[in-house]
């Protein structure tokens, strides 16, 4: 109901859907704390990056807003990571969330992206109607398409001859000068599209390597380096917005019912908080108001997540003092409100 709901608001009709899909840790301490495990986590620090609770693999809808520049992603799909049981694969458990959406939004195109972690034999026989971009991992061992049948008896070749390392390819193969909108600037960089076979990873599926060459003569930066690469990014703000603002990283718990509620709610929340902004609540004197509230930020020029919800609050406040008859609002209805609205700013 979600994914058909951000999809049918802010997809436009007939365009496809792009999903970023990635896994974040919620952390819990205590030995009781249902599902709670050590996981990967990007942002501890030290040498060994792991951290202690409950992982959730999240799927979410980018969308282009016409009042931002950046693309924003939009939770829609959640499953919690449950090491020993079948529930402990996250790629496994996105491919599902990414085949629960395409059944969601039929007729649909879905474009996925996602992070180098998210490329294994989970991915084989994918729907003709997904697609999966990821990081490809250094050491790939790449191989060229199947030749044609020879007609003689036997069976057919499944795959070409090995392609040489990504190092070495990139230094024979022809790139391209490509044009790419990214950090709030157009510019320019080299690309160059190889149609390979990556069969230790998704077997005799064709793929298409797209490497990048950025600033550089030789070599290349990385890949693949499509359009719908640069909305991955987007579920990671996503992911810090739902924590630090919409409060979903403060959650404290430890029961089943409990565990498997509260962060859905919150992300479920923080979704329909910015279908509603997008759609009703957007207004161009937004970022004036914000400025004026805080005069030091002079630099900003479009609504944060933060001032959606703001905005949101006050919405909700104003409708709950609201009158219902015609007659004025007496002052003291109106200081109420005020102070309402200065403890949302505070």
């Amino acid at each position: 109901m979600l994914a058909r709901l951000v999809v049918d608001l802010l997809v436009p009709a007939g365009d496809p859907v792009v999903v970023a899909v990635d896994d974040t840790l919620f952390k819990r301490t205590g030995p009781k704390v249902h599902a709670a495990s050590w996981f990967h986590d990007g942002s501890a620090t030290g040498r060994h990056q792991v951290g202690f609770g409950n992982s959730w693999v999240i799927a979410a809808v980018v969308v282009r807003l016409p009042f931002l520049e950046r693309p924003v992603a939009l939770p829609v799909g959640f499953a919690l990571v449950r090491k020993g049981t079948d529930a402990a694969s996250r790629l496994a458990l996105g491919r599902r969330l990414v085949e629960a959406l395409v059944a969601a939004v039929a007729g649909r195109t879905v474009h996925v992206v996602a992070d180098s972690a998210s490329a294994g034999g989970a991915l084989l026989d994918l729907p003709a109607s997904i697609t999966w971009t990821t990081r490809l991992r250094v050491n790939a061992a790449l191989s060229a398409l199947a030749p044609l049948r020879t007609g003689k008896r036997g069976r057919p070749r499944l795959k070409g001859e090995r392609l040489a390392a990504l190092k070495t390819l990139a230094t024979t193969t022809t790139f391209a000068p490509t044009s790419v909108h990214r950090y709030g600037a157009t510019m320019q960089v080299q690309t160059a599209v190889i149609p390979c076979l990556w069969c230790g990873v998704v077997g005799p599926q064709q793929v298409q390597v797209v490497l990048v060459r950025d600033g550089s003569t030789d070599g290349y930066d990385g890949g693949p380096g499509r359009r719908t690469v640069r909305a991955r990014w987007s579920i990671e703000v996503a992911i810090e917005d739902t924590k630090q603002t919409t409060g979903v990283g403060q959650a404290r718990n430890r029961v089943r019912p409990a565990v498997q509620r509260t962060v859905l709610f919150g992300l479920v929340m923080s979704t329909v908080a910015i279908c509603w902004y997008a759609t009703a609540g957007y207004h161009p004197q937004d970022v004036q108001d914000a400025r004026t509230q805080s005069p030091w930020y002079r630099d900003k020029a479009q609504p944060s997540v933060a001032d959606m919800l703001a905005k949101l609050r006050r919405v909700i406040i104003t409708a709950q003092f609201q009158r219902t008859d015609p007659q004025p609002a007496t002052p003291e209805e109106i200081n109420i409100l005020r102070l309402a609205w200065a403890d949302i700013a505070a």
